[in-house]
């Protein structure tokens, strides 16, 4: 019997060592997890890219057009807690102004809209003819309805968004896009104008 028990807290001290390597290893597998996974998350997140979520934007199209001039409409929808604002847009079809329509000398002119597109916090703000629209100048090509765009939209802190917008026949304002009264178009003396008056 009594050499039985030196054997005892031998068999104690393997058992406390195998658990204490146990639990060691058990540390070491979780502490190589976390990074993994705290690297997972950000590349998640970059996936999405960074103009998820800055909008959402309600029935976009275009007007179709043969040449020169013609516009981009909807609805731009800001679901967050700050104001957004949109600073520019672009397309491959043609250069691009963020544009406004105002009342000068009794006519509808249009003109370029001077510190962006401002989307209030929690609401929404209507891109259509007659009021705020995106302005395609020069078009390289016709715009054809059913026609589709791809435009990105640039915000003031530098995030942008693209959106694709379907062409369709418009001639409900009777919009003419002609030289006129406004801001002068690039390179040129001329500004441009919306007429709007009534179809006859």
């Amino acid at each position: 019997m009594r050499s039985a028990s030196p054997l005892r807290p031998r068999r104690r001290s393997a058992a406390i060592l195998a658990a204490t390597i146990l639990t060691v290893g058990t540390a070491g597998c979780g502490s190589s997890d976390s990074p993994a996974t705290a690297q997972a998350g950000p590349s998640v997140s970059a996936s999405a890219g960074p103009d998820a979520g800055v909008l959402g934007i309600r029935d976009p199209w275009v007007k179709a057009a043969d040449k020169g001039m013609t516009a981009a409409f909807g609805t731009l929808v800001n679901d967050g807690d700050v104001d957004v604002t949109v600073t520019g847009a672009t397309t491959a079809l043609s250069s691009m102004e963020l544009h406004e329509m105002a009342m000068k000398d009794g006519t509808m002119v249009m003109r370029q809209k001077r510190g962006g597109i401002v989307i209030k916090a929690g609401s929404t703000h209507a891109l259509e003819p007659g009021g705020d629209h995106l302005m395609l100048m020069n078009l390289s090509r016709p715009v054809r309805a059913g026609d589709e765009l791809t435009f990105t939209l640039t915000f003031a802190d530098g995030r942008t968004q693209q959106f694709r917008a379907v062409a369709k026949p418009f001639t409900g304002a009777q919009e003419s896009y002609a030289p006129g009264h406004g801001q002068p178009l690039p390179g040129t003396s001329a500004t441009p104008t919306m007429s709007m008056s009534p179809a006859s």
